[in-house]
């Protein structure tokens, strides 16, 4: 006999629960896609307009425990599996073929970004998981390299989600930025393009820059872009490595394993797909793989709707503030630094 609620009402069952949850969440991100298209709002993109739709909903009406289940199901797991389909966009071939020049300063940028933020981070006192998650995020490719190396460091879905915000909205101000500055730099369109490339913090940001320069400038920007998240990868390894060094230092008992990142392999196995089977081996009309992009984006877009249910604003003049100005400061010294290294 099916159990009903004090007001006589049905009592949900787990499965209902799951998928309005999940549900819930795909509704706020179509919500998020429409704010995007309004004049301002289009600049910071679908998925900071979904996170900012879902942290209002929270501080209206709290968050939605009855479904719960579907919206960590769109946090954790469906967060995963749009890093996995995140891969079809990473074409390895290009970049071992044209891109391996670039990878040196890739290098230095992921490097430079990820200490100099946690530097000033101690510094001036900061959160230091957020500050880690905005050093990944500024260094290698924005939200899609902060929702990877989360479950990696355990970090907070709240710190994930803030860290996210925080990202869309600075890189798009410098993208802005550097758009306006470009007519007044001494610099040819390919080396505005290699500097777009090697300094914004994610794709959408590189390809507002450096679209405006051509289309030679935007081709070798995004070159140089795709370097930074082909390597995702070994960074998340290093990662993982570094973590569990941390927790065998730790005392017995803590909690403090370090779970194999398996939607990296995923990753990996897309990338390779998408780099030499699809296109090679086998034809797929370029109408499907945009199609399969878009739901990559849209499922990341779901996701971060459930991380940002776990924001609170408290939390956000407690925490990121101080993590907030150490990358912004990152952000203007790289640009500078690969400017005048060009």
């Amino acid at each position: 006999m099916q159990s009903t609620k004090g007001n006589g009402g049905p009592n949900p069952s787990p499965f209902q629960k799951w998928v309005s949850g999940i549900a819930f969440t795909f509704v706020i991100a179509l919500l998020g896609y429409g704010l995007a298209v309004i004049p301002g709002f289009n600049k910071i993109g679908s998925l900071a307009c979904a996170i900012i739709i879902a942290i209002i909903y929270r501080q209206l009406f709290g968050y939605p425990e009855n479904i719960r289940p579907g919206i960590e199901f769109s946090a954790k797991k469906l967060l995963r599996y749009a890093i996995v389909l995140y891969g079809l966009k990473l074409n390895i071939d290009v970049i071992l073929n044209q891109g391996l020049p670039l990878l040196a300063r890739d290098i230095g940028t992921i490097v430079f970004a990820i200490l100099l933020t946690l530097l000033i981070a101690r510094w001036i006192k900061a959160d230091i998981s957020l500050s880690l998650l905005l050093g990944v995020g500024t260094g290698v490719c924005g939200a899609a390299a902060i929702a990877a190396v989360s479950p990696i460091v355990k970090a907070k879905e709240e710190d994930t989600a803030i860290g996210v915000g925080i990202i869309a909205l600075m890189g798009t101000v410098f993208a802005i930025m550097y758009t306006v500055l470009r007519p007044f730099l001494p610099l040819d369109s390919m080396d505005y393009g290699i500097w777009s490339g090697i300094s914004l913090h994610e794709i959408a940001h590189v390809a507002l820059a450096a679209a405006p320069a051509g289309e030679d400038s935007l081709a070798i920007a995004l070159l140089a872009k795709l370097g930074r998240v082909f390597l995702l990868v070994p960074l998340c390894f290093i990662l993982m490595y570094w973590m569990k060094k941390k927790s065998a230092a730790k005392a017995e008992g803590d909690d403090t394993t370090v779970e194999f990142p398996w939607f990296l392999i995923g990753f990996i196995i897309m990338s390779l797909l998408g780099s030499y089977v699809i296109g090679n081996m086998i034809e797929v009309p370029q109408s499907v793989m945009d199609g399969v992009g878009q739901i990559s984006t849209f499922i990341l877009t779901a996701a971060m709707v459930g991380l940002g249910l776990n924001v609170s604003f408290k939390a956000l003049r407690t925490k990121a503030l101080k993590p907030l100005i150490a990358m912004a400061i990152t952000s203007v010294c790289l640009s500078i630094i690969t400017y005048f290294t060009i």
